[in-house]
């Protein structure tokens, strides 16, 4: 009896198995309920038109749940073919007995659909701008795709479940520009849309290992991370309309890196942007920019228009607040060999906070402290600078190149205006020899002291003094005290001391004096009158080449005293400059018109010992472009001359009269003592001397001349006043 119970049980099991196997696999085909599924869905979705082949009837083991199954089916929607592989309608077991079909769940499968089946697919979705998206700018895809829908008692959808894979897939992301033989997953509900194993090439980078997490309700937001691995070189066949979108792109020779990038971007309820912030980290192997406008700073020995990253480590991160920078590894400037460098940007709202250590490679030259590095020489930078729209503030710059040191503190620039220093100290070397060594104190007075300092090309920086006052906005007393200036012409300055106030970046008052020598003093003091809103200016030194040696018309000019006075009423001057007892050797523009002139003993001494003069005077005036000369005259043993003209940026005109000394005592002891001048007739037999004119522009100045046999009572008054001034 056992026996049989237990043959029995084992029969009713495997006949239970087989049934199952039989109902989960092959199931049991019917068309009882074709006509009953169309006319279901043709009521609930009016739009939607069913014809339905062979059902199965079978039993998902993994849900524990009945279906019924069918192979393509022809379904439109909208006059549009919907390419169904197969769908599952899982239903209520006793509704089917009753005929009252309730579904709980309906899966559509879509395997293999090209790009037009997309498109068409595409209508039923939401928003409008991913219709326009796969419309306009999808170019290419194949795509399995699935669908779970779950409908409510009165089989209206509640939710859905949407699942697949795409390959082969092209997008024109930009006119221009598209990725190819892209592929990824995806899952999406209701609610969020997940996009997995993205791959994908373009014509310079690949993307892999990417995903992306679109959520839709209740807002839009996405999510995204995925790699990219650049490689490109200006060889590349871009298309302009690219380019243009991505400008600084063109400027790139070469790009090669390896990026991990990851972005959020969050929608309002029109799906315009509300907040986005990207990130990425990664390394660059190698780059190469072109700059657009080359740096060409007055202190580069070189113009700088390629700048090469190599090894370098990149971190950045931007939302519609902050934005940061974080670079560091090997730089080289046009083709110089790598350097270290870290650079960090980090911007708040407008505000750029930026750091910089680097060495630098490059030959500077830094004129107004006669500093000189040469290209062979490594130097080390620090530079901590906040920036706000055309506000700059440089925190500390630090500049080390073996023993020359220079540290600036606090500087403050507005509107490209100079308007505060804390700090600035500098010490440098000039083959070997310490050039440089002083420091400068922005308190309530302006300070500059210290042990050296090298004026040897400030003279030359005064002369081609910018229009553009950047120390317009300094107010202060100033006070200077060097032990030691270098002056032009390897000339010694010491125990320099002034004092003076400063307004509106010029100097108001000044009081000062400098050493030559025991001998020989320096001597300057500026008085200024509040009424009449004018300056008064004297120099007087003993000494006039290191004042004078920038200027091409003293050139030769050797030994003398000077005294200069000028009166400045705002960018007007009247001035006179008197150079007493004084020779000229070897001046290229005397020996020449004394050479044209066929004055040939004078000019063999103008290139020899030299032609002494007892005094030059010059009349002058000068405002923001024009200096006119209203009276140059000279006069010595040798000869005397009388010259006016003027000079501007374009141009240099001079006119004078040079007469021989013999000729001219000559016809001074001729002029009667009371009376007009008169010139005996005897006299103006032979040649007096010349009248010669210099005019063109700089540096192609033509010189004519020609004779003259009267010489004016005003060039002889002049001689004579002079002579008196003299004695």
């Amino acid at each position: 009896m056992k026996r049989l119970i237990f043959t029995f049980f084992w029969v009713i099991f495997i006949t239970f198995v087989i049934a199952l196997t039989f109902i989960s696999t092959i199931g049991i085909e019917t068309k009882k309920f074709n006509n009953l599924f169309s006319q279901k869905i043709n009521e609930n979705y009016k739009q939607i038109s069913l014809e339905l082949n062979t059902i199965r009837f079978k039993l998902d083991i993994k849900e524990l749940s009945l279906f019924l199954e069918t192979n393509n089916p022809n379904i439109d929607y909208k006059d549009i073919n919907i390419p169904v592989k197969n769908i599952k309608a899982y239903v209520d077991f006793i509704s089917l007995l009753k005929t009252e079909i309730k579904i709980s769940k309906i899966n559509i499968f879509f395997p293999n659909i090209n790009l037009n089946q997309i498109k068409n697919i595409s209508t039923l979705m939401k928003p409008s701008n991913f219709i326009s998206f796969v419309n306009n700018k999808v170019i290419k895809a194949n795509c399995d795709l699935e669908f779970e829908i779950y409908l409510q008692k009165d089989n209206e959808i509640e939710n859905f479940i949407t699942r697949g894979s795409v390959s082969d897939f092209e997008v024109e992301v930009i006119e221009g520009f598209s990725i190819k033989k892209a592929s990824f997953n995806f899952f999406g509900d209701k609610t969020d849309i997940l996009i997995k194993n993205i791959f994908g090439n373009s014509i310079f980078f690949d993307i892999k290992d990417g995903d992306i997490r679109l959520k839709l309700s209740p807002e839009l937001s996405l999510v995204s991370n995925f790699k990219t691995k650049i490689n490109f070189n200006n060889e590349i066949d871009i298309k302009n309309k690219f380019l243009d979108n991505l400008k600084y792109l063109k400027n790139f020779k070469n790009l090669q890196a390896e990026i991990n990038n990851s972005f959020s971007i969050n929608f309002d309820k029109t799906y315009k942007v509300k907040s986005f912030d990207y990130k990425n980290y990664g390394k660059v192997f190698s780059a190469t920019f072109n700059l657009d406008n080359q740096i060409n700073a007055y202190f580069l020995k070189e113009k700088i228009n390629l700048l090469s990253l190599t090894d370098s480590d990149v971190k950045m991160s931007f939302n519609k607040k902050n934005n940061s920078y974080d670079i560091s590894g090997k730089y080289s400037l046009n083709d110089d060999l790598p350097s270290n460098f870290k650079f960090k940007n980090i911007i708040i709202d407008g505000l750029s906070k930026i750091n910089l250590e680097a060495e630098f490679t490059k030959g500077l030259y830094l004129d107004f402290l006669n500093y000189e590095k040469l290209n062979t020489t490594k130097s080390n930078i620090k530079i901590d600078i906040n920036k706000k729209g055309n506000s700059l503030k440089v925190n500390e710059f630090t500049y080390k190149e073996g023993k020359n040191y220079l540290f600036l503190k606090g500087l403050k620039v507005i509107d490209n205006r100079f308007l505060n220093l804390d700090k600035l100290s500098i010490k440098t070397f000039n083959e070997g020899v310490k050039n440089n060594d002083f420091l400068i104190i922005f308190d309530k007075k302006i300070k500059i002291s210290g042990e050296k300092f090298d004026a040897n090309n400030l003279p030359k920086i005064l002369k081609n003094k910018s229009k553009n006052n950047f120390f317009s906005k300094i107010n202060r007393e100033i006070e200077i005290d060097i032990l030691n200036i270098n002056v032009p012409l390897s000339e010694k300055l010491e125990n320099f001391k002034l004092i003076g106030k400063i307004e509106n970046g010029k100097f108001k008052s000044i009081s000062s004096k400098g050493e030559f020598d025991k001998k020989n003093f320096l001597d300057i003091s500026m008085k200024n009158d509040d009424k009449s809103k004018k300056k008064y200016l004297e120099i007087y030194s003993d000494l006039t080449k290191p004042l004078l040696t920038e200027y091409n018309f003293f050139k030769g000019l050797t030994g003398g005293k000077l005294l200069y006075s000028s009166i400045i009423y705002g960018n007007i001057s009247k001035s006179k400059l008197r150079i007493e007892d004084f020779k000229v050797v070897n001046a290229p523009g005397m020996v020449k018109l004394l050479s044209l002139a066929d004055l040939g003993g004078l000019a063999d001494l103008a290139e020899g010992d030299g032609i002494t003069f007892d005094f030059l005077e010059i009349n002058m005036e000068k405002n923001e472009e024009l200096l006119k000369l209203n009276e140059i005259v000279a006069t010595g043993p040798s000869i005397s001359v009388l010259m006016d003209g003027y000079q501007d940026s374009k141009l240099t005109s001079i006119r004078g009269t040079l007469v021989p000394a013999k000729t001219l005592n000559k016809i001074i002891s001729k002029i009667p003592l009371i009376g007009e001048i008169v010139i005996p007739k005897e006299i103006g037999e032979g040649l007096f001397g010349i009248s010669f004119k210099l005019k063109g522009p700089s540096g192609n100045v033509k010189t004519t001349i020609n004779p003259v046999r009267t010489i004016t009572p005003r060039f002889i008054q002049k001689i004579i006043d002079g002579k008196k001034t003299v004695k």
